[in-house]
């Protein structure tokens, strides 16, 4: 059974060495869900990666503040997690690394160190397995996002050339841009096999004019 170590002192005060020893924790835990992050994900930040390093410690304190009112814990530890969502737009891992790094604050902050430690280890178990997994976006899978003149229908433009070259094309999202002027139109699509890759990108080139073209491999990442 997992047990706190502040007992009673949660609500009656709290010592420095329990203090320093969830300080500590959280610390240690934030290192090991940032090096976990980093192992299992291809495209990172540098700030998001010091972000969720610190994150449980900041919880933890937050959480120590309040004295042990639960129902505050929660409203802070939602708080810390809108600060996040708040911001640019995060992809589906970075959500998940932040709500973990919450929820791993709040426990500790309750003082349930045993308990944080084994969260923390079975999601990041959890992670690397996963990651391990072939599962989710094949090699032939690519983002695609092309720009096109106004005149065009967006709807069909690349119909013929996107038969000829994928067996699988779905359009995500248009935008205009260039005051109006423009289209940009991206793209999941699934290559062929042995395909020429710079014959597909050569007909879209012909077809929107040489305007902007950029292709990557399918991810949770966004298109820059």
């Amino acid at each position: 059974m997992f047990e706190s170590i502040l007992g009673s002192s949660s609500t009656s005060g709290l010592d420095y060495l329990n203090a320093g020893v969830l300080a500590v924790s959280g610390i240690i835990i934030g290192i090991i869900m940032a090096i976990t992050y980093m192992k299992t994900t291809k495209v990172f930040s540098k700030n998001f990666i010091i972000t969720l390093a610190i994150l449980p410690l900041l919880v933890t304190v937050a959480i120590l503040m309040v004295n042990g009112n639960l129902g505050l814990s929660f409203t802070i530890a939602g708080i810390f997690s809108l600060v996040r969502f708040r911001s640019i737009p995060g992809n589906s891992k970075e959500i998940l690394a932040t709500f973990l790094a919450v929820v791993i604050g709040l426990a500790l902050g309750r003082g349930f160190i045993t308990f944080a430690i084994a969260v923390t280890l079975m999601v990041c178990l959890l992670m690397v397995a996963y990651n391990m997994i072939p599962i989710g976006s094949k090699d032939n899978d690519r983002k695609l996002k092309v720009v096109i003149p106004e005149n065009l229908n967006y709807l069909d433009v690349f119909n013929e050339i996107f038969e000829k070259y994928t067996y699988k094309n779905e359009l995500e999202k248009v935008k205009t841009t260039n005051m109006g002027a423009m289209y940009e139109l991206s793209y999941t699509i699934s290559m062929k096999n042995n395909v020429d890759e710079k014959k597909f990108l050569d007909d879209l080139r012909v077809r929107n004019g040489n305007l902007n073209i950029i292709m990557s491999k399918n991810s949770d990442e966004e298109l820059l």
